[in-house]
């Protein structure tokens, strides 16, 4: 059995912390737990689940008190979670496998699954996330949105392989007024970040991030767009995560013909994944005419692909896409079969746009 430290570090999370730490207890995992500064209840219910708490004086940085939870961390490789993130599934030997299988010089990612309030997004989306690794190897840089970095080569494009870990992730789930709190608060530190490195995009693709979270679409596709324009290492996951909400913010503002420009002579770099064929498909029925044709062919490759996992699959959003088409074209009985194979893959927008396409039908004598 290879001993296991899990990390967390927090600030007023009484709301949270509970249901962070109690999945936890169910495995043998020494929980690390620092506090950098609450003035609530936060130390008293971690108290319940781990002996192992330390106090870190608040000082901006992120990753200084990521890299002191590592500090106190007894054994060497380090599970890393936040406090807005639950446990939803561990297969323990799985874990304990991946870990054997893989050299030291590798980084585990989670799967993470992360709700959102926002009204042109889906109510969740998935992603991996950099969160186990050897603590002699690695550490973490950057103020916020901190980074896996080798220790010795200061590199963040360093290989990486999938843990059997789950977890849900409510970052940016709360009122507006919080929301926008919490972005204004993090690139306060993003800001100081490009002072530092001004030809860094990450900063500015997580500026962008914040601005979209919070629907401020302008400000979003000005720092995606400052972020595309500078050199990009494809190998780093968040440069596949910009190019879907680039797409789509660009779409948002009502430049969808910008986006075909930009994106078009880079397709084959992220044609082979499902989620930016979806994005490019959708991107066909935004332009000015729409060519559902085109959109209708990203789709099919997109359902070509064969995703990871079942949480990674796209094909409910490439079949709601196809439905959108066939609309376009006039034909709605097949729209109407595109959009109920969406459904049954539990599209969220499926079953809205399939009541207005049967109406349609019924309204046209068509069913």
């Amino acid at each position: 059995m290879i001993p296991i430290s899990v990390c967390i570090i927090g600030k007023n999370e009484e709301k949270n912390i509970e249901k962070c730490l109690e999945p936890l207890t169910r495995y043998p995992f020494e929980i690390i737990y620092v506090d950098t500064g609450s003035t609530d209840a936060t130390r008293e219910l971690a108290s319940k689940y781990t002996d192992k708490i330390y106090d870190f004086e608040w000082i901006g940085d992120f990753s200084a008190a990521r890299n002191f939870s590592l500090s106190k961390a007894s054994h060497n490789y380090v599970l890393i979670l936040d406090c807005d993130e639950y446990l939803t599934d561990l297969d323990l030997e799985g874990l304990y496998e991946a870990i054997e299988t893989h050299p030291r010089g590798m980084v585990g990612q989670i799967l993470r699954k992360s709700f959102s309030d926002s009204q042109y997004r889906k109510e969740y989306s998935y992603d991996r996330v950099d969160r186990l690794f050897h603590k002699r190897n690695f550490h973490y840089i950057y103020l916020i949105h901190e980074q896996v970095a080798d220790i010795k080569t200061g590199y963040t494009d360093y290989a990486r392989y999938d843990i059997p870990v789950e977890v849900d992730h409510f970052g940016y789930v709360g009122t507006d007024d919080e929301k926008r709190i919490k972005a204004e608060r993090n690139n306060a530190l993003l800001f100081k970040e490009i002072e530092q490195n001004p030809e860094e995009p990450y900063f500015y693709f997580q500026i962008a991030q914040s601005y979209n979270l919070i629907d401020d679409y302008e400000n979003a596709y000005l720092y995606y767009k400052k972020a595309f324009e500078l050199p990009l290492l494809l190998e780093n996951g968040w440069v596949h995560v910009m190019a879907n909400n680039f797409i789509n913010v660009m779409v948002q503002t009502g430049r969808a013909a910008e986006a075909l420009e930009i994106y078009s002579p880079v397709y084959e770099d992220y044609a082979h994944s499902q989620q930016f064929l979806c994005s490019f498909g959708a991107l066909y029925l935004n332009q000015n005419p729409p060519q559902p044709l085109k959109a209708m062919m990203e789709c099919v490759k997109a359902l070509q692909c064969t995703p990871e996992n079942e949480a990674e699959d796209y094909s409910g959003v490439a079949l709601f896409t196809m439905g959108y088409a066939n609309e376009l074209l006039g034909n709605l009985p097949a729209a109407a079969s595109f959009l109920v194979k969406s459904a049954e893959k539990g599209y969220p927008l499926a079953l809205e746009k399939l009541a207005e396409i049967r109406k349609n039908m019924e309204e046209r004598g068509t069913v």
